[in-house]
């Protein structure tokens, strides 16, 4: 009988990816989500499961008989009821659910410089999910992107999207701290290779090219033939302007922890590359597409029975 696995978010941007190369192996899938009844990609491929977070005992027994858990599950900012602590906790039941139902592993997607003495929520939180993992006795892969792009991301597009609409971009500070995309598609290969690894050492998923964010500023701009304006601004006024904007768009732009990491240079790593898929040649290709329309966090999230 083929592999069973689970993936938690298939209907989500880097769970998607990781369901479609399983099953283009050849192996069964079915996934976790938050939203049973969104859309399914997949069709009969893939049955979606409720997380069941209140309710142990129906997620173990949706755990049973899995080979390999994939693990998306995470949030981006604190909203409403939802925080990352309750994030973590939940993290926590996932993994010992995963234990009691005996699943043989576990491929946990973190990020690139996690810490459990970090000063931001987002980071410190992937460090307690990574600890949550260690205690559960199950053996794991821990794969820790730095910045993820995509036709489906949201980060980079919007990006490319203020650049479009806007005569004026900011770049906060400086603009030296660097980034080093990764493709999504290269991380679910990452990902997925790493279940026949048994060595528990995270693996970086880091993108061949290496970018100030001034430069990966204007390389966009200058692809999809914007000739705006690059003005260096402090932090503080950039995050201001940024909530006016996202007020606007009934949506979060930028946290002010997401701008932090990124001026603290945690989205790149020490080490070596290992995607082959060049920003530079993707953004190319796909410069007609990348911020043409506004991707909403929270429409995707909370509010896509309206999109």
């Amino acid at each position: 009988m083929n592999q069973m696995d689970v993936v938690t978010g298939s209907f989500g941007y880097i769970g998607c990816y990781i369901t479609q190369q399983l099953l283009d192996a050849g192996r069964r899938v079915k996934t976790i989500t938050t939203h049973v009844d969104k859309p399914n990609p997949f069709g009969e491929q893939v049955e979606a499961y409720p997380y069941n977070f209140e309710r142990p005992v129906l997620l173990i027994d949706c755990l049973k008989g899995v080979d390999t858990l994939f693990n998306t599950y995470w949030v981006r900012f604190n909203y409403r009821a939802i925080t990352f602590a309750q994030a973590v906790r939940n993290t926590r039941i996932l993994f010992d659910c995963a234990a009691e139902a005996g699943i043989k592993h576990i491929v946990h997607i973190s990020v690139t410089n996690p810490s459990l003495n970090s000063l931001l929520p987002y980071y410190q939180g992937k460090a307690l999910q990574e600890e949550a993992l260690k205690e559960c006795g199950v053996p794991y892969s821990i794969v820790r992107p730095t910045l993820v792009f995509g036709k489906e991301d949201i980060l980079v597009n919007n990006i490319a999207w203020l650049i479009r609409k806007f005569p004026v971009f900011p770049i906060f500070g400086d603009g030296k701290y660097c980034v080093q995309p990764v493709y999504v598609r290269d991380l679910a290969s990452i990902a997925v290779a790493s279940t026949g690894q048994m060595e528990s050492t995270p693996v970086d998923a880091i993108g061949p090219e290496s970018y100030t964010f001034e430069e990966f500023a204007r390389l966009i701009a200058r692809t999809i033939g914007r000739a705006v304006a690059f003005v260096n601004i402090p932090a503080t006024l950039g995050i201001t302007f940024g909530k006016l904007i996202g007020l606007f768009l009934r949506d979060v732009l930028l946290t002010r922890d997401e701008l932090a990491g990124l001026m603290s240079n945690l989205l790149t790593s020490k080490q070596k590359p290992n995607s082959d898929t060049r920003f530079s040649e993707w953004l190319v290709r796909h410069k007609n597409m990348i911020g043409a329309s506004y991707s909403s966090e929270l429409a995707r999230h909370f509010r896509w029975e309206s999109n």
